[in-house]
């Protein structure tokens, strides 16, 4: 049996589980903007939603805000992050079915969401390899009804890497002012670069470029395939399953 990557894996640890939505705002304060664009994409309610990678449930906590009404299969690896997501939700848990796995797996974990209206996904699909990728957005693509959507808001690299460097630096001042000198990993430029570079070391992170994710999508069998919303290293993509009336206009 396949073991689960290892960023994903790590939130098996108390400590990572405990600090998560915190260092997120630190270290991704884009996550709310980009919840907030990829909703907005949404034309109409949907009745049916996967989420791959829920996490403390930031991303189904505001889809039902927004739609109160979805019924979602949400996935995730670390029953502590399930454990804190159903507490974030409160009320609107009963709407979310919690399920325990890695989502490599979609295909058996949610096999009873054929049909779905949505699959999405926020910083989870960076953990896997290009393959995995492929084969996991595969599985979406068959969960979705003709015309149903799916939305990943994650990390991406840039095409050139002098670009990424200065993207980099960009990246750690911008921690380094957040933090405001109350957390020692980042107390300055150069102790928050190691511990990113620890950070991403540990967790295995693979994220691709906008390009090559585009293509997967592709690959995959995804139409309409784009980005919504990008800067610096996050974006977020979408692309629909085709519909028998579907007419590529390439």
């Amino acid at each position: 049996m396949a073991h689960p990557p290892r960023g994903i894996s790590a939130y098996q640890l108390p400590e990572r589980v405990a600090s998560y939505d915190a260092d997120m705002e630190v270290m991704h304060p884009n996550r709310s903007r980009m919840v907030e664009v990829a909703l907005d994409f949404l034309a109409c309610a949907p009745k049916r939603a996967v989420d791959l990678g829920i996490g403390t449930g930031y991303f189904t906590h505001r889809l039902l805000e927004k739609y109160p009404q979805v019924r979602v299969i949400a996935i995730d690896g670390s029953e502590d992050m399930l454990r804190l997501a159903r507490g974030r939700l409160g009320g609107s848990a009963g709407q979310v079915d919690f399920r325990s796995g890695d989502f490599r797996r979609l295909a058996e974990l949610a096999a009873d969401a054929r049909g779905a209206d949505l699959v999405y996904s926020s910083y989870a699909l960076h953990h896997l390899s290009g393959p995995e990728k492929l084969d996991v957005l595969q599985q979406a693509l068959r969960l979705l009804r003709p015309g149903g959507w799916l939305i990943n808001a994650d990390l991406i690299v840039a095409e050139d890497p002098v670009l990424e460097q200065r993207i980099q630096a960009l990246r750690r001042r911008g921690i380094v002012a957040r933090a405001g000198g109350r957390d020692p990993r980042f107390g300055d430029e150069e102790s928050t670069r190691q511990y990113l570079e620890r950070l991403e070391a540990q967790d295995g992170d693979q994220p691709l470029t906008l390009t090559q994710d585009l293509e997967l999508m592709k690959n995959a069998g995804f139409h309409c395939v784009g980005p919504i919303w990008v800067e610096h290293r996050e974006a977020v993509i979408c692309g629909s399953r085709p519909s028998v009336a579907y007419r590529s206009r390439s």
